[in-house]
């Protein structure tokens, strides 16, 4: 069989790492000279075009992705401008005969990809995409009756019934390049870094790339994993994985996680160690499950699953909503929330849920403006867990939090911040009131307020709601839908 010598294209979106991505492979398949491309086209993204906190990732990452390729005797083409005919003018430059990327599962990225296999399929290109960065397409999975799951239970359990997950693939050692290489935009061109220096504490905080993520894991395994089933509701505490940006962009496939947490199981096969993987091994499958309903529901980024919430008495205030971005409610565990994502791009997961609840069920905003918001600051935003997490919240969605499920801001913070430590490093103004008070701070007797230096309204503010009485409108809102 002759061996091809043509080039080909690799295409890179949301996959920037080497190891276990079915699109380097293919294109190294291929048999001739590689080259990868990265194209910065906005404007594809619809309404959903990354925020400011994914764009400083992606900047970074995209370095890293490159780094990594010059490791191997190749490098990163950057290009901006329209998806399809970026791709077409980069083919005759390099007389490339295939083109090679994975899969996005966002509405407008289908749509825009059938249009781009279609055209260049009539030019005679081969345009091949893959799945490299779920376990399983969101159209194998289906019910019985042949509809989309919308139960995540049922979901998982169908996930774990499947054959054994193929292992990950190693990364290339080695990419073959071009005699010449076509022409590439600096990566300051593309503009994702913020001008001002609001991404400072995002910078100190992580550590984008593939690199990055793989330490990550390796932290997680060592440190925290055993943990997880008691300290993954625990903001005060480093009992998350914290991979979820790594994961977005693709820097680790999900395939590699679960895998590393195979071969622990193998070298310690410990009841405790069984147990937190299956509860982690949840949180994956929660991933998949969101994926698999924007696949089949592409209408919920915006609107609701469960039709009957379009009649929701939602209320517009600006004033609010301010307050909640900017952690000033008066309620210091969604404080602290808002403030961490702020600084560091970032929040605990049990955090989100309580913040989330606050907006929707607290202050009765709709959960559109909480997705937007948490679309533009977080550096893990994507707009299948965002999307499911939202609506979970808001009791619109899929398998979603029943309707009187409305968190108690105040009870929630003693539960999972019993000691006030992560209140503590988000509300520095609140850092020398007692633990009997860190979570109530309107409750506490004058002369302790006064002794911690904490003026209620003027350096921290009083509660911008009741929550008794806000839960009580809530609930008669919700019944009546």
């Amino acid at each position: 069989m002759t061996k091809n010598t043509s080039a080909s294209l690799l295409w890179f979106r949301n996959d920037l790492r080497l190891a276990d991505n079915p699109a380097v492979h293919a294109a190294i398949q291929h048999g001739g000279p590689v080259v990868p491309v990265f194209v910065w086209a906005p404007g594809e993204e619809g309404r959903w075009r990354a925020g400011s906190a994914s764009r400083w990732w992606l900047h970074q990452s995209l370095i890293r992705l490159d780094e990594s390729l010059r490791d191997r005797g190749s490098r990163l083409i950057i290009r901006e401008g329209p998806a399809l005919s970026t791709i077409k003018e980069l083919l005759k430059q390099t007389d490339a005969a295939a083109v090679y990327w994975n899969r996005r599962y966002e509405p407008s990225i289908i749509e825009r990809d059938k249009k781009f296999k279609s055209s260049l399929g009539r030019e005679g290109v081969v345009a091949e995409s893959f799945n490299g960065s779920l376990f399983f397409e969101p159209w194998e999975m289906r019910t019985q009756s042949g509809k989309p799951f919308q139960v995540f239970t049922a979901f998982w359990r169908a996930c774990l019934a499947q054959s054994k997950l193929a292992p990950p693939n190693a990364p290339p050692t080695r990419i073959p390049a071009p005699k010449n290489w076509p022409a590439t935009v600096k990566f300051n061109t593309l503009e994702l870094e913020p001008k001002s220096d609001w991404a400072r504490g995002i910078n100190a905080e992580w550590k984008p790339g593939e690199a990055g993520a793989l330490e990550h894991l390796a932290q997680f395994l060592d440190s925290a994993l055993l943990d997880y089933p008691s300290d993954r509701d625990r903001p005060d505490r480093s009992g998350t994985s914290r991979l979820s940006p790594h994961l977005h962009f693709g820097e680790i496939s999900p395939r590699q996680i679960w895998q590393a947490i195979e071969n622990l199981r193998t070298l310690n096969p410990s009841r405790r160690l069984t147990k937190a993987a299956e509860v982690y091994g949840r949180e994956l499958g929660w991933r998949e499950f969101a994926h698999h309903l924007l696949f089949h529901f592409p209408q919920t980024p915006e609107q609701p699953l469960r039709e009957q919430f379009t009649r929701f008495p939602w209320k517009k205030d600006a004033k609010k909503l301010r307050a909640w971005q900017r952690g000033r409610t008066g309620y210091p565990i969604v404080d602290a929330g808002m403030r961490e994502l702020w600084q560091v791009g970032w929040m605990h997961n049990r955090v989100r849920m309580i913040v989330a609840s606050f907006l929707v069920k607290d202050l009765l905003i709709p959960w559109q403006e909480g997705a937007a918001w948490f679309w533009d600051t977080l550096v893990d935003a994507d707009l299948a867990n965002n999307t499911l997490g939202w609506q979970w919240t808001a009791g619109c969605g899929a398998d979603a939090a029943p309707y009187f499920r409305i968190f108690n801001p105040t009870n929630q913070g003693e539960k999972f911040d019993p000691e006030g430590d992560y209140v503590r490093q988000w509300v520095p103004e609140l850092r020398a009131l007692p633990t009997e008070w860190i979570h109530k701070p309107w409750k506490a007797p004058k002369e302790v307020l006064t002794s911690s230096g904490v003026r209620l309204g003027e350096n921290y503010p009083v509660p911008i709601v009741d929550h008794a009485e806000a839960r009580t409108i809530a609930l008669e809102a919700f019944r009546r839908i």
